[in-house]
């Protein structure tokens, strides 16, 4: 039997999260270029917002999963 979370999931997850903090890093990076105030509140949340959600997506889509998968 496999577990409810499969390892697979978990790297995905880790993925996800890395990806979405590196987004939200340069979220930041683009906000500092243009001279636009960043609070610090602003600075945490803006990584911290799309590794969430990236961490999400990636344990709630199974890799190797498409619409286009032949039968």
């Amino acid at each position: 039997m496999s577990s409810s979370i499969a390892p697979t999931r978990i790297s995905a997850a880790v993925v996800g999260a890395l990806v979405g903090a590196a987004a939200g890093i340069l979220l930041v990076s683009a906000a500092g270029t243009f001279s636009i105030t960043v609070s610090g509140l602003f600075a945490g949340l803006a990584p911290g917002v799309p590794a969430l959600a990236g961490a999400a997506v990636g344990a709630a889509v199974t890799p190797g999963t498409t619409r286009s998968d032949p039968r």
